[in-house]
């Protein structure tokens, strides 16, 4: 590895060099934080210098040479085509440019003879052309509106990205915390020979070969780098400059990530998370391999580049980042999508989102194959059987969050990149071993009264919610109404005036104890069951917590559609709802009482409806 180590100092170190930026620098994401911790390390050393050796000298140069110079850090540059590129550290350079900036207007208002020397530490010219040595070639703009003062920093133009808004951002901080420390002309000039003369940087010129190990393992002080970033530099960096301009394949890595990004910071490690697992792991154990802080390393491993193909392979780089990555990127933006509102023609994902399974990500990638023709059928059959196989287990009192991991990645495995017929007896097969484990019997019928017949309390909040809420969706659907509310209150909205509760039917007093012999043990499972809950408003539900049945039935007038079906007005000239009833042959009916037997009857009503939903 061929490494040229050079200690240079700011004097140097801006010069006559012009620094490009790599495509593996990010924007510059430097925000206030950093800026001033490197302003108060730099100003730190400079007071405790000039408390110590005096500032009364009129030779500032004989002065200077009595301080104690500072490491401030390392860059490491790589030079193509005779064009010297950041490759680490662009974040500080930038920085140290804008300080420069500001001290040049500084020295203007002083009259300071320093001012033309901080000039030439900012540009540089040749003929009629002038050129900033950190060269952000789409924010010069910004630049030169900074070093010009041409306008007012809240008038200066950052229509070109991140970098133009941070760029006059740290500047306005840079002027407001050094203004007022370099109160005078003797301490200023002082300050701006420390600054240029005893600031050390290191700079590593890199061979192009070696600048993806390097890239990886050297990073800022200020900001770490995210492991997709440093994935970029290791991907990007196998290929030419030419190739890389000519295909815009930075500029394809950006508009991927970012379109993942824009729904949280770096979701694009959840992608990166899920993708690579759902097309290497088939069980946990090898899933491990696959976190969100290292896959950056993992992916040009023995397995994974036995898949891939990435590592020392430009011709493969180019290859996945125009087919692979492009593809499975924008189908989870799209999933993410899906998860974010509702949407009738992929209704499940959304669903799935409500009980936060976030392993159909995983599932869902692994089915699809790159420009997978079958697509959307994929994402709406697989999300269905993931939401029918959490149901079904959650329902029979089956599910288990160890066994259900388990079961996913066993599931991947079988369906990864297999035909949309392949899904559903993957998933089916899945739900008929983990209930005959829980029997401890063959599962013949895969939803069965005997396992649900106790279910109701014993299961998480969000998931009753979500149950009673598919159960109202159910009816609204088959009446040709509209939901009263719509699935993510209802799942999601708990507060207590305007969110949603599970309500018992049966009141814990001495009368509905009576109903069940006063066994309070008895009483207590019964009204447990799902057939004895509802789903109420928080206001109406705490309005009617101790009431008798007979009150109780006037408070679930105008509430959930399941809620109406205990009273007799709700079936009063309803023909869509008379026409449900025949098409499914569901057995609703008003109940003016409602004790063991009115119970039962609900609870079986509830496991007719939800055979159909999740049929």
């Amino acid at each position: 590895m061929d490494i040229s180590p050079d200690k240079q100092n700011i004097d140097k170190v801006f010069s006559n060099t012009t620094y490009y930026i790599d495509f593996y620098q990010r924007q510059y994401k430097w925000t206030k934080e950093p800026v001033l911790r490197l302003l108060e390390d730099v100003y730190h050393r400079f007071s405790e210098e000039y408390k110590r050796h005096g500032n009364t000298s009129n030779d500032l140069e004989k002065e200077i040479s009595k301080y104690a110079w500072y490491y401030l850090n390392t860059y490491v540059t790589n030079k193509i085509d005779n064009k010297l590129y950041v490759v680490d550290g662009q974040q500080r350079l930038t920085t140290l440019t804008l300080i420069l900036i500001y001290l040049h207007h500084q020295a203007g208002e002083y009259k300071s003879v320093l001012q033309n020397w901080l000039s030439n530490k900012i540009i540089g010219q040749s003929g009629f052309s002038t050129t900033f040595w950190m060269n952000h070639e789409a924010h010069l703009s910004t630049l030169k509106a900074l070093y010009d003062k041409s306008a007012p920093l809240d008038k200066v133009d950052v229509s070109s990205g991140i970098t133009a808004r941070n760029l006059v951002a740290n500047y306005e901080e840079i002027e407001k915390w050094l203004r007022p420390r370099l109160e005078n002309q003797h301490k200023f000039e002082l300050f701006t020979l420390y600054f240029l003369r005893r600031l050390v940087l290191i700079n590593l010129e890199v061979a192009q070969t070696d600048v993806p190990m390097v890239f990886e393992v050297i990073n800022d002080r200020g900001v770490r780098l995210k492991p997709y970033e440093i994935l970029k530099g290791k991907l990007l960096g196998q290929l030419d400059k030419e190739e890389l301009d000519r295909l815009e394949l930075n500029e394809l890595w950006e508009d991927q990530v970012g379109k993942i990004n824009d729904f949280w910071e770096d979701a694009i490690d959840e992608f990166f998370f899920y993708y690579l697992r759902s097309k290497l792991a088939n069980t946990i154990g090898e899933a491990k391999k696959y976190g969100q802080d290292d896959y950056h390393r993992v992916m040009f491993e023995d397995g994974a580049d036995r898949y891939f193909k990435l590592s020392h392979n430009p011709k493969g780089v180019t290859e996945f980042l125009l087919k692979d990555f492009q593809y499975f990127t924008n189908l989870f933006a799209r999933l993410l999508e899906y998860t974010t509102e509702y949407n009738e023609q992929q209704p499940y994902v959304f669903f799935n989102s409500l009980n936060e399974i976030d392993s159909q990500f995983l599932l869902l990638m692994s089915s699809c194959s790159r420009n997978d023709p079958e697509e959307a059928a994929k994402i709406k059959e697989v999300s269905y059987q993931t939401d029918r196989l959490f149901c079904m287990l959650q329902l029979q009192r089956s599910y288990d969050s160890n066994t259900w991991a388990q079961a996913t990645f066993r599931i991947s495995a079988r369906i990864r990149e297999q035909p949309l017929a392949s899904i559903r007896p993957a998933f089916e097969d899945e739900l008929r071993e983990l209930l005959s484990t829980n029997r401890g019997a063959p599962a013949d019928n895969l939803f069965s009264y005997g396992l649900f017949k106790e279910t109701g309390i014993e299961l998480n909040r969000r998931f009753k919610r979500y149950f009673f809420a598919r159960i109202d969706g159910f009816i609204a659907d088959n009446t040709n109404v509209n939901m009263k509310h719509n699935y993510q209150d209802l799942v999601l909205k708990t507060g207590s005036v305007n969110g949603f509760h599970i309500e018992h039917i049966l009141s814990y007093n001495r009368p509905n104890q009576a109903l069940f012999g006063n066994d309070e043990e008895v009483f207590e499972r019964e009204r447990n069951r799902l057939g004895g809950l509802l789903l109420l408003k928080g206001k109406d539900n705490i309005s009617s917590n101790n009431e008798s049945y007979t009150k109780k039935l006037k408070s679930y007038a105008n509430t959930l559609y399941w809620n109406e079906t205990l009273r007799e007005d709700a079936y009063k000239s309803k023909k869509d709802f008379q026409h449900m009833m025949s098409t499914y042959g569901l057995k609703f009916q008003p109940l003016p009482a409602f004790g063991p037997d009115e119970l039962e009857e609900r609870h079986k009503l509830l496991f007719d409806i939800a055979s159909i939903i999740w049929k």
